[in-house]
């Protein structure tokens, strides 16, 4: 028996919501890539690590199970296999973090580029279709290949366009353009992953193991929110590119002052204070 599938139970408020977070994960992902550029050594790692969490773990997997909180099917129950959602989360984070190291460190050459963004596209679309396959229920499910194949594309067109953006964008207001943007790629990828769905609910409903969505995702999101707001607090209690560049050349110009009077007072010596001839005797 084919059922109907409904990705809006609640109207627009889950995809409404999941946009929202997929922004702000992308627009944090994306502060903390221009702040890993403005640094050097163990802080550079540090600034892109946490950019990862942020743009693939708040902006593209909260972001799409929060989308699936809206996802029911007539006729059966969905559960959520444990390991396998959070191993999802897991390959999100990873295949970010992976790109952008590789983008960042590649000189923002046009090879690493597209190497990048095709490594994190393909690991993002991974990430939608084992997150998916981690719900269990009484039915079987089946994909349309084309539109597989089209969400793939839209993953891998949206991950290169986040790397190009985390190597260009520095200023508030393009990281906020740049970020709105990310997030309709981002949705548009799981809304067209989802499109793709075939269900048809057994006749005979089965023994569904697993944990419901409220009491597993929603803890989970809530982690991950949290982690993602106490890096947002990082950044706004850290100087910015700017004021790290200022501090530079102000440090750089009392170098060069002090530079010069060294120089000067080699070149132009101080005259030696001739001490008072003592009085003859008489």
């Amino acid at each position: 028996m084919t059922t109907a599938v409904n990705h809006f139970t609640y109207g627009l408020l889950t995809p409404l919501l999941a946009y929202v977070m997929s922004c702000i994960g992308s627009m944090l992902g994306l502060r903390l890539t221009a702040q890993a550029h403005a640094s050097r050594g163990g802080a550079r790692v540090r600034w892109l690590l946490g950019a990862a969490i942020s743009i693939g773990g708040t902006g593209i997997w909260v972001m799409h199970f929060i989308g699936m909180m809206g996802f029911q099917v007539d006729g059966t129950q969905i559960k959520y296999d444990v390991w396998l959602t959070a191993a999802s989360a897991l390959v999100a984070i990873v295949v970010v973090g992976a790109g952008l190291f590789l983008v960042s460190y590649g000189g923002g050459r046009v090879l690493a580029l597209l190497g990048g963004g095709l490594l994190t596209g393909l690991g993002v679309a991974s990430m939608h279709y084992l997150g998916m396959y981690a719900m269990n229920m009484s039915a079987h499910v089946a994909y349309d290949r084309i539109t597989v194949a089209a969400s793939v594309a839209i993953a891998v067109v949206a991950a290169t366009v986040a790397l190009w953006f985390t190597m260009r964008v520095k200023k508030t207001v393009w990281i906020t353009g740049a970020a709105l943007v990310m997030g309709v790629a981002v949705s548009g990828m799981h809304y067209t992953g989802m499109y793709a769905m075939h269900v048809t609910v057994d006749s005979k409903p089965g023994v569904l193991h697993g944990a419901d969505a409220l009491d597993f995702l929603v803890p989970l999101m809530t982690v991950i929110s949290l982690i993602t707001l106490t890096m947002l607090l990082m950044v706004i209690l850290s100087p910015s590119e700017e004021e790290l560049h200022e501090d530079a050349e102000l440090v750089a110009k009392l170098e060069l002052r002090r530079r010069t009077q060294q120089q000067e007072q080699l070149t132009y010596p101080a005259p030696v204070q001739q001490q008072p001839m003592q009085a003859r005797r008489r």
